[in-house]
């Protein structure tokens, strides 16, 4: 039998104590099928089941209509949609459960079917190649418009206000995604920004608009109530492209962050295997654990065992779980038991409706 299980431990993260260390990650679903893109019953109904997690990070929430990328995704900029939320922070605090909100811009990652045949918005104009979630199904992604400083200025304002409603939505916070090659991370990458103004060339003007839209946040949320979440090694996914000054692009910015008194910084291990791409960093826990004074989430393809173990080594102080939440709500009693997880079912990730959404069984005891 092995020991007790560090990741079912109660953690101090700043003013709010979690009963675990076991994080739901945030994870598109494409619910908030109505006009309002507003969060339902049922994306409450979904939540509640998984309350027992330490904090649940919600799915990405769009900061504008400008910043959409993805068919029926919930936003945070409209009174409807945070009158939507509520009824989801109010069923998992009724449950005990904690939960922070996604801050989301997917800048070009985008598709004009989203904006009336108007761009997606980004730092430079180069298409990444990749695919986007249209309502008419997946579309190749455009070249984007490389934003006016207008624009950027603008869109740190939408991020605030996006702040302020999570606020009035109760959230006990928020998470500003700068990841996965979304509008931020588009920004820091020399091979998806060239400007040539305050908002490129240098690492510190690639990395400038995070920490505008930090202190825009910060006037409407409590700093040890915001996190951050980066991606530092990905590579060849949602058209992001390593060089030589990615990592210590991201060293700049982690250690920066060690300026702010954040709930916490969540990081993925790499997508994809970058062992042999110059410059890459394979193991981003342990290469940044002794740069980041705060608490540290880290995620991508944990299972039980290997949770528990980097706790153990004190390369992270909570993991985060994807996958494995969408099949199993009650994961933390599962890990409790020691008992197998459920599978989960793809071809329903991103369809309507309670099918594999609400309707994966809990563990019979």
């Amino acid at each position: 039998m092995e020991n007790k299980q560090t990741l079912l431990t109660k953690y101090e993260m700043k003013d709010i104590v979690l009963e675990n260390r076991v994080v739901m990650a945030p994870m598109t679903r494409s619910r908030a099928d109505n006009p309002g893109n507003t969060a339902t019953d049922l994306i409450a109904e979904y939540y509640a089941q998984r309350a027992s997690a330490g904090l649940i990070i919600s799915e990405g929430s769009q900061i504008s209509k400008r910043a959409v990328g993805y068919i029926n995704t919930p936003g945070i900029y409209s009174d409807e949609q945070v009158e939507g939320w509520k009824k989801v922070t109010d069923a998992v605090h009724a449950k005990g459960g904690k939960m922070f909100i996604q801050l989301w811009h997917v800048g070009r990652m985008s598709h004009p079917d989203f904006h009336n045949g108007e761009l997606p918005l980004s730092a430079s104009a180069f298409n990444p190649n990749s695919e986007s979630y249209t309502p008419q199904g997946f579309k190749k992604t455009v070249t984007p418009k490389a934003m006016t400083i207008e624009e950027i200025k603008e869109t740190i304002k939408d991020y605030g206000n996006a702040a302020k409603n999570a606020m009035a939505a109760n959230f006990d916070g928020v998470e500003i995604h700068s990841s996965n090659g979304y509008l931020l991370h588009q920004f820091f990458s020399r091979t998806s920004n060239v400007r040539t103004d305050d908002y490129g060339g240098s690492i510190e003007n690639r990395a400038r608009i995070l920490f505008e839209v930090l202190e825009a946040v910060k006037k409407h949320v409590p700093e040890n109530r915001i996190g951050v979440r980066l991606n530092p090694s990905l590579h060849g996914v949602f058209g992001m492209m390593m060089d030589e000054e990615t990592i210590p692009t991201f060293d700049y910015i982690v250690n920066r962050l060690n300026d702010y008194e954040l709930a916490y910084l969540h990081l993925s291990e790499p997508f994809t295997d970058v062992t042999d791409v110059p410059g890459a960093e394979p193991h981003i826990a342990k290469h940044y654990r002794p740069m980041y004074n705060g608490t540290l989430i880290i995620n991508t393809a944990f299972d039980r065992k290997k949770g528990n173990r980097i706790i153990d080594e004190k390369l992270a102080d909570l993991v985060a779980y994807g996958k494995p939440y969408i099949s199993n709500p009650d994961l933390v009693e599962r890990f409790a038991a020691r008992a197998e997880t459920a599978e989960w079912d793809e071809p329903t990730f991103y369809t309507p409706g309670e099918k594999g959404f609400t309707d994966y069984p809990r563990l019979k005891v």
